[in-house]
């Protein structure tokens, strides 16, 4: 039995390779596992004694596999975070610097592939892959809670060919340029350029990676990423503008302009920072020196930096600046940006909503509804509801010939005559069953109406002066809904 032989193709040296059957036992008995935690020693000392690189410090994200035959280990592979920089890999997926950032854990980097020495049986390191590139994806779910679309790895072309690799389904893209990262962004050049290849674990895997949003099983990989600042120099100078006006509420300003901590609070909230003072810190802290500049945060003259705002500067910050002032720089950022009121911002809904982590702080806002152009906002009061905040924010509101919307708390008779008389606008509000009165007589109101129910017939007879003059009557007084309230 040991004189049959198995022939192959060998990649390397473009020869067939003869394969005694012994020697395809092991091909077809090798199997594959997730090396045990106790087996991590053995597994780095293996590493580093016989892996070309001689050593053993892993990046991120990590799964260590051992190839076995009835307990012999035959070979090692060890998984890591994939690199951030790698322009090859990057046009071959086709996304932009943004996506990258946020999608990056999706990708898989082989940082080791070790065949033991006195274990190299033809075929053994296609083999080897092709199983673990099988279970990747779903082992780093199990243990990351993520799957993985795309893998690279870098081979030294000077020492290896990457058959394994090519024979697997990999595809080479050419060479890196010869650097290696040495500390965060910084970069040495070795001279040495190593191949590139990468492959796709699952069919359309680039294609979701520089989609325009992942699919809805992959979304929890994005929300995970901390937010960054995606402005440029000259946003983030248009964004400190809004708020020069502001009043500062220290008399001494040392590092931070009260409109460049605003800047930065306005420029968080557009990416999505939704927290308080601490994210808002942990944010700040990612500005790039360029950036930094741009809010004219103070440069140390030791060391030639611009120290980030800390989480207490934020808290104050929050705490002290006028809501009247911000409201009103915010709503002139507002129109900078998309522009006057249109007639489709004339349905105006008004809304409370209690913060999270804010002290059961409540506010009350008002927003168009077929836009969502934000009109201002007015915090509840120790001890109050919304009732009289609703009332406070319409009074400083321009809704002169639109319609107020409300929920049933507000279905009372100032609020309706504000609207009204006060505002010039009509409104709709909403009748509970706990309000049986006035719920009986809507309903004769309802049953007895001979044409359309005001103040739709007002508009369609008399047009727009017609229709604020019947609005002022009704509110004087006549058997209408706001006299009924």
């Amino acid at each position: 039995m040991s004189s049959i032989l198995f022939i192959f193709f060998d990649m390397r040296t473009k020869q067939r390779a003869q394969v005694t059957a012994s020697e395809q036992e092991v091909l077809d008995g090798v199997k594959l596992r997730l090396i045990e935690p106790q087996e991590r020693k053995r597994f780095d000392h293996l590493i580093v004694a016989h892996h070309y690189l001689h050593s053993a410090e892993w990046v991120g994200e990590r799964l260590f596999y051992v190839a076995e035959y009835k307990g012999t280990w035959l070979a090692l592979l060890a998984w890591t975070a994939a690199a951030y920089h790698l322009k090859g890999r990057d046009v071959w997926i086709g996304w932009d610097v943004e996506q990258r950032r946020r999608r990056l854990k999706l990708v898989a980097n082989n940082a080791r592939f070790l065949i033991l020495p006195d274990r190299h049986y033809p075929n053994l390191a296609s083999r080897v892959m092709g199983l673990c590139l099988k279970r990747l994806s779903a082992d780093w779910q199990a243990r990351y809670t993520h799957p993985i679309l795309v893998v690279e790895s870098f081979v030294d072309g000077q020492l290896f060919r990457g058959t394994s690799y090519k024979v697997s389904g990999w595809t080479q893209l050419g060479t890196t340029e010869g650097y290696g990262r040495h500390c965060q962004d910084y970069y040495v050049k070795h001279d040495r350029p190593k191949q590139l290849w990468v492959r796709s674990l699952i069919p359309g895997g680039r294609k979701q990676l520089r989609a325009k949003q992942l699919p809805p099983k992959l979304v929890a990989v994005e929300d995970k990423v901390a937010p960054r600042c995606t402005f440029g120099v000259q946003p983030l100078r248009e964004m400190m503008a809004y708020f020069r006006e502001m009043s500062d509420w220290r008399k001494r300003i040392n590092n931070y302009p009260c409109a460049s901590l605003l800047a930065i609070v306005l420029c968080a909230t557009l990416c999505r920072v939704t927290r308080g003072q601490r994210d808002l810190a942990a944010f700040a802290s990612t500005l790039t020196k360029a950036q930094r500049r741009a809010l004219r945060f103070r440069k140390k003259k030791k060391t030639g930096e611009y120290p980030a705002p800390k989480e207490t500067m934020f808290f104050r910050l929050l705490k002290n600046i006028n809501p009247r002032e911000l409201e009103k720089a915010l709503l002139g950022c507002q129109e900078h940006v998309l522009g006057p009121q249109t007639e489709a911002d004339n349905l105006v809904a008004f809304d409370g909503k209690t913060l999270r982590s804010a002290g059961g702080l409540e506010l009350v806002s008002g927003y168009a509804v077929n836009t969502g152009r934000w009109l201002g906002t007015e915090a509840v009061e120790s001890k109050s509801n919304e009732i009289p905040a609703a009332q406070r924010l319409l009074e400083r509101m321009h809704l002169d010939g639109q319609t107020a919307a409300l929920d049933a708390l507000h279905t009372q008779v100032d609020t309706a005559r504000q609207i009204v008389q006060d505002c010039g606008a009509d409104y709709v509000l909403t009748v509970k069953g706990n309000q049986k009165g006035l719920g009986k007589t809507l309903a004769q109101l309802w049953n007895g109406r001979k044409a359309a129910f005001p103040p739709s017939a007002a508009h369609a007879t008399g047009g727009a002066n017609a229709g604020a003059q019947s609005r002022t009557d009704r509110g004087a007084g006549g058997g209408n809904l706001c006299g009924q309230c």
